[in-house]
């Protein structure tokens, strides 16, 4: 029969890898730097392969151990989405699911949601963390997360996905200017130009861009915002122009404002609000369930808006 390694020695090559200190890794795991020392000769020796380089001051992962190691990781996962399943799988909804949301997705969806979701399963739990794109999408990997909302397109491949609705864009400007002009709105180049866009890490930055079909905008120093408010904030000051999700417009965000709001000609830039999970999970029905409940409530009040 093959070497099958164990779920304990991939463990210690994952804290290793993440410590790159054996005496650390070791205090990691709850074991004595020799047993996790051990741990790792053993599954170098079953797989045939040289996972870890070490000398009297460094440690590295070799580039075969780089390879096991996604795999190790992969294997962890799925090993404790499957203890999760078998605990939540007599008391179904009853759990509690870690929800990661984006910044441009939060303030504006969530307080719409969660009420309803709550009112239909109240023994379901919802801790929630927002946190731009790739950082929700890392911790859901890592098991520190059980769904995230965010946008797409972005890459979510090896991730269940369900996606919720459209999001189209609206160009914000402040009144009277001249890219407002006309029932629907066109972005010619020269007003692409004028476009204040969120700092690097930001989705919503990626999805402006390609909105007007741009990927080489620059900005002076100083010129991005952190924040859809500090955008607005900048678009009022008379900076630029922005484009803001329809969620953010019906959301009365414009409101005490000199900013109009105008659609964009057809067919309009869109962002795609999707759920994300591993396609591991053990919380398959409160996935559908989630998803359903934000489809329901959320899709069909964004279309009132028109």
């Amino acid at each position: 029969m093959a070497y099958l390694p164990s779920l304990r020695q991939l463990s210690y090559l994952v804290a290793l890898a993440k410590e790159l200190n054996f005496t650390r890794a070791a205090e990691t795991c709850f074991v004595g730097q020799s047993t996790l020392s051990a741990g790792l000769k053993e599954l170098e020796d079953g797989l045939g392969i040289k996972l870890v380089e070490r000398d009297r001051q460094n440690v590295s992962i070799t580039p075969a151990g780089f390879e096991v190691l996604e795999r190790a990781k992969s294997i962890l996962t799925a090993s404790e989405d499957l203890v999760e399943y078998a605990g939540a799988s007599g008391k179904p909804m009853t759990a509690t699911i870690r929800l990661g949301v984006i910044p441009t997705i939060a303030p504006f969806l969530l307080p719409t949601v969660l009420p309803e979701v709550r009112k239909r399963f109240p023994d379901l739990r919802i801790t929630l963390r927002e946190d731009l794109t790739a950082n929700l999408l890392s911790r859901l990997t890592e098991h520190k997360l059980d769904f995230a909302l965010i946008a797409l397109p972005y890459d979510v491949r090896g991730l269940l996905v369900e996606e919720l609705f459209d999001d189209h864009f609206w160009l914000v400007a402040r009144e009277g200017d001249p890219a407002l002009k006309g029932k629907e709105v066109i972005l010619p180049a020269k007003m692409a130009e004028r476009l204040l866009l969120l700092e690097e890490g930001h989705c919503l930055r990626e999805h402006s861009l390609q909105a007007c079909k741009k990927a080489d905008i620059r900005k002076d120093e100083g010129m991005e915002a952190t924040s859809l408010l500090t955008l607005l904030q900048m678009v009022e000051s008379g900076f630029g122009i922005a484009l803001l999700p329809e969620m953010a417009v019906k959301s009365n965000l414009l409101n005490n404002s000199d900013l109009v709001a105008k659609a964009m000609a057809t067919p309009a830039p869109k962002r795609v609000i999707a759920l994300v999970a591993r396609a591991s999970t053990a919380h398959q029905a409160e996935f559908a369930a989630l998803s359903s409940c934000i489809r329901e409530r959320f899709g069909v009040d964004l279309k009132k808006v028109k």
